[in-house]
């Protein structure tokens, strides 16, 4: 047997929000974090706001657009070089979310921005680094001690994205479906913007592209064994006062965390979002493959996490096979 390693994980959207306040508990675990950012200097500024000087020695910046597939492979190979270790976790936290949009944006490769981001980059990422992450020790050494631990891959998702929640059914503008993904098969490059085909909807792209992580996970599930390496998802709750809103109309940012703090109850602080991240993404007990981890809509204290049931727009295995192996030749994989 080698040399024990200190644990590796790598998070993907530290700058604010969830991914931000998931890396004190990451490191509190005793981990060492690949922090992937679009900004260096601007994930390092806010680090160093928000950790000690010890913390932060913990971490390593990388810079990536993931907007840009080429910018992901660039980034994947500089990571791949810097590291001797295998890293052990991938999050999928980094998101983008533009409701008030008119027309679509466009990524360098001319996909529609929010599936380029949310989805299309971390599909690139993981399937870069996945033999990397497969090989990686199943001893490793937290807070000085040596711990047994499977490779894991964590995305998050959302209510919006699961039709067999009250909150995947909300139409406003329309729930998340991919229909039959004839926007994929014609190249999904202009004029097309949506997965289905049909016209740009920017909330219902956000949806959508939050549906194709949840299928990754689903099915990266099924093309390697729970004994290889464990692939899940959570929702930590409605984070309602994140920058991910930062695109919505100012009455909306009021409003809406009021609105789940006392008419749903489903808010969550920012804070325990990323604890819930960082427990999902290296504990023991959520190592179980292809859950989609959830505290309930509504909050309530001391709920312990349960596997969410998942639609079948999600689990269906001709709809996610497509789905995966028409991002695989979107990023250029096969």
């Amino acid at each position: 047997m080698g040399k024990i390693t200190k644990g590796l994980v790598l998070i993907t959207g530290t700058t604010s929000g969830v991914g931000l306040n998931t890396l004190k508990p990451l490191l509190s675990f005793g981990w060492e974090v690949i922090a992937v950012n679009r900004s260096n200097k601007r994930a390092v500024e806010i680090a160093q706001d928000s950790l000690t000087d010890s913390e932060i020695k913990n971490i390593h910046f990388i810079e990536v657009d993931l907007s840009d597939l080429d910018d992901v492979r660039d980034g994947c190979s500089e990571i791949l070089k810097k590291f001797e270790k295998p890293i052990n976790s991938i999050i999928c936290n980094a998101a983008v979310y533009k409701p008030r949009l008119r027309k679509p944006e466009r990524s360098p490769q001319g996909f529609e921005n929010s599936m380029a981001v949310n989805h299309f980059g971390h599909f690139l990422l993981i399937n870069l680094l996945l033999d990397n992450i497969l090989s990686s020790e199943k001893e490793i050494v937290l807070n000085g001690r040596t711990t047994k631990f499977k490779p894991r891959i964590t995305v998050l998702g959302t209510v919006t994205a699961n039709y067999s929640e009250l909150g995947g059914r909300i139409p406003i503008p329309a729930p998340a479906d991919l229909g039959n993904l004839s926007g994929f098969k014609n190249g999904f490059l202009s004029p097309i913007s949506m997965a289905n085909g049909k016209k740009f909807k920017p909330g219902k792209a956000y949806k959508d592209s939050k549906l194709c992580n949840m299928v990754t996970v689903q099915e990266l599930s099924k093309k390697y064994s729970k004994e290889r390496i464990i692939v899940n998802s959570l929702y930590p709750g409605c984070v309602a006062d994140t920058k991910l809103f930062r695109d919505t109309p100012w009455l909306f940012r009021f409003l809406f965390p009021i609105f789940q703090k006392f008419i749903t109850k489903g808010y969550v602080t920012q804070r325990l979002a990323g604890e819930r991240v960082a427990q999902v993404s290296t504990l023991k007990e959520y190592a179980k493959p292809a859950v989609h981890w959830s505290w309930g809509n509504r909050q309530k204290l001391g709920r312990k996490a349960f596997s969410q049931k998942l639609s079948k727009r999600i689990i269906d295995s001709k709809i996610s096979r497509q789905t995966y192996e028409l991002t695989r030749k979107l990023v250029g994989l096969s």
